[in-house]
């Protein structure tokens, strides 16, 4: 006879949230409450920014003071430094929401007394915690305050003492180290007593700058384990993927014209799924920017916000072009429902575009975005991070349920249904747009290779681009 199984209750792991963006989700909520966590990386990585944030967001997000102690930068240089970022630290400090504790450590004076421990730090940095009621803990950086040690024995003791009395006051603290050579810091000893290790990159490579976080452990807690591409901009620190994780998008029954009656047609007579992620891919010259332009004066046209990145044409080249065909954007540009972002890829990195992105559709709010062509990325990355970057995107679009349109340029006739930018297999809907040629003469042509969800026309049309709009004629033999 078996015997009942007791009901077992499972104590919940607390933690800090840090309201870095991005980073709360990758860590499942944060840093582990109460506990030290270790941020190491090699010199310029972010190490500081990403402590500072932490304390900053937790007294002013969190109601969490925090002490902040570095062992190299003064009170002084750490507040003109973080003003660029917005940061009052001054202001913090006068409502003792932060503390900021700059301890000097003489290296030639300890080899001279042969004396060092940590009894003078712990009262210190006690009486700071004590005085603001601090739930937030930096030490910045553990290089500065071990170099007195005289060896490794006596170092991995003295450094278990600190995290032991770091979670004994029952502070969350972050802790920064140097990248070692060979190890995670130059001791090579501080990630065996740390609750949560994270390490911090800087690369370059092919002459394009991108920084990488990564999770290395963290006991007690499910986290994600990939690299993370990570900025550090006017806003502090964003941590990609900046939006959820999980595959939980809304899928909308409702519809929106594409601007081409004929098209829609194709479509059931009702267009495409609002929500929903549509690309045109074709060579050069087969209509592509002309479909994007329809679907973006359709939206507007019905009062809706359009957001227009284009990353090869200026917006009086695309207006300009767009009248010739009869699509004229001015009136949609001057009632502000129609917002042109151009610029160049090559202007900066895949992260810092992406960052750009977010910001700027968060600022308009459309219904609709555009971006043409998204194949122009390819000249500041290699396609697996393109479609990273589109695949992050297109998980932020349909999380705000707003119709998008990428446009993605065929480099040869054998590539007409295969895109360089290796995001066919993400999109919604697939539209394919080519040249034929027919007695001596070359006809537009547009088919409908995929649409998720709904019946749609295999048939394909001839696309004509005429003074007033674009006609899809009749079925090409």
């Amino acid at each position: 006879m078996a015997l009942p199984r007791k009901k077992e209750s499972i104590e919940k792991f607390e933690k800090s949230p840090t309201g870095i963006r991005g980073f709360d989700e990758i860590t499942g909520g944060g840093l582990p409450k109460g506990r030290p966590t270790l941020v190491c990386g090699s010199a310029g990585a972010g190490k500081t920014i990403l402590a500072m944030e932490f304390l900053v967001r937790g007294a002013v997000q969190f109601n969490e003071p925090g002490v902040y102690m570095p062992f190299e930068e003064n009170a002084e240089e750490l507040v003109k430094n973080f003003s660029s970022l917005g940061y009052n630290l001054d202001r913090l400090c006068a409502r003792k929401k932060l503390v900021i504790d700059h301890v000097f450590i003489e290296r030639s004076q300890i080899i001279e007394t042969g004396e060092y421990d940590l009894e003078g730090l712990f009262v210190r940095l006690g009486h700071a915690i004590d005085s603001i009621g601090a739930k937030r803990v930096v030490l910045d950086t553990l290089e500065a305050l071990f170099s007195g040690f005289p060896d490794a024995f006596t170092l991995r003791a003295e450094l278990r003492r600190l995290f032991r009395w770091l979670k004994e006051k029952g502070v969350t603290a972050v802790v920064t180290g140097e990248r070692g050579e060979t190890t995670l810091t130059r001791h090579g000893l501080e990630e065996y007593v740390a609750d949560c290790v994270i390490v911090l990159d800087h690369r370059v490579t092919e002459q394009i700058s991108t920084r990488r976080l990564r999770i290395l452990k963290y006991r007690g807690s499910g986290h994600g384990t990939n690299e993370y591409p990570f900025l550090i901009g006017e806003d502090g620190v964003s941590v990609f993927p900046v939006t959820s994780l999980s595959l939980d998008h809304k899928a909308a029954v409702k519809r929106i014209s594409s601007g081409i009656r004929q098209l829609d047609d194709m479509l059931e007579g009702k267009g495409f799924y609002r929500g929903s992620t549509v690309l045109v891919s074709g060579g050069a010259g087969t209509g592509k920017t002309s479909l994007a332009a329809s679907l973006s004066l359709s939206a507007c046209q019905g009062k809706e916000r359009c957001l227009y990145f284009a990353f090869e044409e200026s917006e009086s080249e695309i207006t300009r072009n767009m009248r010739s065909i009869g699509v004229d954007l001015r009136g949609s540009i001057r009632k502000g429902l129609l917002q042109f972002e151009v610029s160049r890829p090559t202007s900066f990195g895949l992260e810092q575009h992406l960052s750009a992105i977010h910001k700027k559709i968060e600022e308009v709010n459309p219904s609709v975005v555009v971006m043409d062509p998204i194949t122009n990325f390819l000249s500041v990355g290699v396609p697996p991070d393109i479609k990273s970057m589109i695949t992050r995107l297109i998980d932020f679009l349909k999380f705000r349920e707003i119709t998008a349109l990428f446009t993605s340029l065929s480099h040869s006739a054998m590539s007409i249904e295969h895109t360089d930018a290796a995001v066919s297999s993400l999109v919604d809907t697939w539209v394919v747009l080519q040249q034929i040629e027919n007695g001596g003469e070359r006809v537009r042509s547009l088919y409908i290779l995929k649409s998720r969800g709904m019946a749609h026309s295999s048939r394909v049309r001839e696309f004509r681009l005429t003074s007033r709009g674009i006609v899809l004629g009749d079925e090409y033999q």
